[in-house]
């Protein structure tokens, strides 16, 4: 069991993490495009935002355990994953773009969809970019 701890150690909570921004990503959506009424593009930008700040905290804190030791290194480990999940967003507005304005998808189903391909992007770059452990 230990062996496997250590195996997926960075993974198992990342998973629990990316299960909890994903919530708060999905829920975000829903209150500002069926509650409040919002145009489902800006609706996922901001709900997106939204959980990308949760993310960074959760991620830094207790997925990747990372400790910037200087205001420099905390700066630029920051920028990256912002830099990076500037990327993703792109990847996740483009889904809902294309699954909801040119397919006429269902909304919820395709954010569930975004969501997944965007969970599996952002621990890719988060575990070798971002939060990866540095020498020195």
């Amino acid at each position: 069991m230990k062996e496997l701890w250590n195996k997926y150690k960075d993974m198992i909570p990342y998973l629990f993490f990316g299960v909890l921004t994903t919530v708060v990503n999905y829920v975000a959506f829903a209150l500002l495009w069926r509650t409040a009424g919002m145009n489902s593009q800006i609706a996922n930008a901001i709900a997106y935002l939204i959980s990308v700040i949760f993310a960074y905290v959760t991620n830094k804190l207790w997925v990747f355990n990372s400790h910037t030791t200087t205001w420099k290194a905390f700066f630029q480990e920051m920028g990256s994953f912002f830099l990076f999940r500037g990327g993703s967003w792109i990847i996740d507005q483009g889904t809902m773009f294309i699954g909801m304005e040119l397919l006429h998808g269902n909304g919820f189903i395709v954010k569930l969809i975004a969501n997944v391909v965007v969970v599996v992007l952002n621990y890719v770059f988060s575990k070798f970019i971002i939060f990866r452990k540095r020498k020195g």
